[in-house]
């Protein structure tokens, strides 16, 4: 339980990292704070429900888009994301396409290193803590 929860903390801090670059990077792309956790989870909870059925349906009838599912699935949360809100506007066909690979890219690196990020933290506080004696 506690690797679910850690899991679904990483994407969701790689998806908030990821909209936010797209938000100070692209022109055409805004985020507002108001209701940016909102958007977060959203597009986190669209992104897990959309991407087994973009595989799936990639695997069986287009095998060679398999490596495109990311970007596709991507695509599709951001849509849904800005549909049900004001907090996140994207506006333009190049802002709809990078924001897509930024945030892609970012959630994808984000998932890998903040993982090996919160262990390596991890390890140096338990290094730091003092030792407790043992019970007995």
């Amino acid at each position: 339980m506690i690797r679910i929860l850690v899991r679904a903390l990483v994407f969701l801090v790689a998806a908030a990292l990821g909209i936010l670059l797209a938000g100070y990077l692209l022109d055409g792309v805004e985020v507002q704070s108001a209701g940016f956790l909102t958007v977060v989870i959203v597009y986190a909870v669209i992104q897990l429900i959309i991407s087994p059925f973009i595989t799936k349906m990639a695997m069986l009838h287009a095998s060679a888009f398999l490596g495109g599912t990311g970007l596709v699935a991507t695509f599709v949360a951001l849509l849904v994301a800005t549909l049900l809100g004001d907090s996140l506007t994207i506006s333009g066909a190049a802002a709809w396409i990078s924001a897509t690979v930024v945030v892609w890219l970012v959630t994808a690196v984000g998932t890998l290193v903040l993982p090996f990020l919160l262990v390596k933290a991890g390890v140096q506080s338990a290094r730091r803590a003092p030792e407790r004696p043992a019970a007995g």
